[in-house]
C-alpha cells in the first residue's frame, strides 16, 4: 500500500510544484493519516477505519513553538519560504483549534517571514463550520479541492466520510464569493472493477458547470505525480490537461496547469 507520512509538526521547506518554497504545517497525527476523505490517489495512503477515538493531535502551543523555532532558523540562514502551508497527514481543518492556529501563524508570519503566503490545502469538507470558514477567509491562499462535477466521480475519487456530498461542498464553496482557489486532480484508472475517468468530455463539462457556480479566483489542475493507494491510476498527459484548461479559460476562469 502506498503511504508517505509526515513525521514532524513543521516540515521542510520543500519545493512545491504549485507554491514555490513551502514550509509545511502538519496539524494531524505524526504516524497515521487522519482525514474526512479517503481519496484513491492520496500520497498518505488509505484513511484508517474510524474507531470512534480522536487520535493525538499537536496542540496549538506545540504548533506555535515549532513554527516559531523553524522560522527563526530559516531567517538566520536567509532561506525563508514563499508559503507556510497547512498540509500533512490528512485534512488540516479537522483540528479543533484550527482557527486559533491560523491566528498564531499569521502573527508569526508577519513578524518573521512577512513575504510568505499563509496557505491551506483542504478538501472542503469542513466548510459548514463557521469558525473554519471564517479562518479560511483570513488566509492568503485558500485552496480547496473539487475533483469532479458528478456525484459518481466525487464518491469514487474522494470516498468522503460521513454525510459530505458534492452538493454541500459546492454550496459551501460558493459562499466564499470568489475568495477561493480550486485544486483538481485529473486521472484515469480502474478501482474495484469500475472505470474511473474524470477527463471525459461529459465529466469535464459537469466540473466546469460547478466552477461557473463557484466563480473561484483561479483553478489549479494537475495529474498524479506520486505513489497512490490504487496502483493502476494513469498520469494524464500534459497536453490533455492543457486542453481541459482551455475549456476553463473559455468559461472566463483563470487556470494553471501543473505537472
Amino acid at each position: 500500500m502506498a503511504g508517505f507520512l509526515f513525521h514532524e509538526v513543521v516540515f521542510g521547506p520543500v519545493r512545491s510544484r504549485r507554491l514555490g518554497l513551502s514550509l509545511g504545517i502538519n496539524l494531524l497525527p505524526l504516524h497515521a493519516k487522519y482525514c474526512s476523505f479517503n481519496c484513491i490517489y492520496c500520497e498518505c495512503g488509505w484513511t484508517p477505519p474510524d474507531k470512534g477515538e480522536t487520535p493525538s493531535l499537536p496542540s496549538r502551543e506545540e504548533v506555535k513553538w515549532y513554527l516559531e523555532k523553524q522560522l527563526k532558523q530559516l531567517a538566520s540562514e536567509d532561506y525563508l519560504p514563499d508559503a507556510i502551508t497547512y498540509a500533512g497527514n490528512g485534512e488540516p481543518t479537522i483540528h479543533p483549534e484550527f482557527s486559533q492556529i491560523v491566528d498564531d501563524t499569521i502573527a508569526l508570519r508577519n513578524e518573521l517571514a512577512p513575504a510568505a503566503k499563509v496557505t491551506v490545502l483542504s478538501n472542503a469538507s469542513m466548510l459548514h463550520r463557521e469558525d473554519i470558514f471564517n479562518a479560511l477567509l483570513r488566509l492568503d491562499h485558500n485552496i480547496q479541492k473539487l475533483d469532479g462535477g458528478t456525484d459518481r466521480i466525487f464518491r469514487m475519487m474522494n470516498k468522503p466520510q460521513g454525510d459530505v456530498t458534492l452538493h454541500s461542498v459546492v454550496e459551501n464553496l460558493k459562499r466564499f464569493n470568489g475568495n477561493v482557489v480550486i485544486q483538481t486532480m485529473f486521472l484515469r484508472g480502474v478501482y474495484r472493477n469500475e472505470t474511473i475517468d474524470n477527463t471525459t468530455d461529459e465529466e469535464v463539462a459537469a466540473w466546469i458547470e460547478k466552477l461557473e457556480e463557484i466563480r473561484p479566483k483561479s483553478v489549479m489542475i494537475y495529474p498524479v505525480a506520486r505513489a497512490t493507494p490504487v496502483h493502476n491510476l494513469e498520469k494524464v498527459p500534459i497536453f490533455e490537461l492543457e486542453q481541459i484548461a482551455e475549456k476553463v479559460r473559455e468559461a472566463g476562469i483563470k487556470v494553471e496547469v501543473y505537472q
